[in-house]
């Protein structure tokens, strides 16, 4: 339903672009976004954009170094991740339902691509 990709290894204060492809049920969905669980932590949402208004929300930590973004016609949402830090370092899920900051509020996850920021 879900299908991320552009996950790896990157230096510290270099960047990396995710993009998140929705396909079947997931196009239904007017909130997208990324969810990312670093190792023995818990996983905590980075970023969300309604499809409908364009409207995105950030989580603290990664406000004003990723930017969100969508192409309807391709049903992709993109995650542009600069300025990355070695704290960056998680598996991030590109995840679609209503929307919001809690995991609650999305009904499909995607498998998941590893980012790494070494230093």
């Amino acid at each position: 339903q879900l299908a991320e990709s552009g996950g790896g290894l990157v230096l510290a204060g270099g960047s990396l672009t995710l993009s998140c492809e929705a396909f079947g049920r997931t196009l239904n969905s007017d909130g997208m976004g990324w969810f990312r669980q670093a190792p023995g932590k818990k996983r905590e949402f980075v970023a969300g954009i309604s499809r409908s208004t364009g409207r995105t929300y950030y989580e603290w930590p990664v406000k004003g170094r990723f930017t969100i973004s969508g192409d309807n016609a391709k049903n992709t949402v993109y995650l542009q991740m600069d300025e990355l830090k070695p704290e960056d370092t998680a598996i991030y899920y590109c995840v679609a339902g209503i929307g919001g900051r809690q995991s609650s509020g999305y009904d499909y996850w995607g498998q998941g691509t590893q980012v790494t920021v070494s230093t």
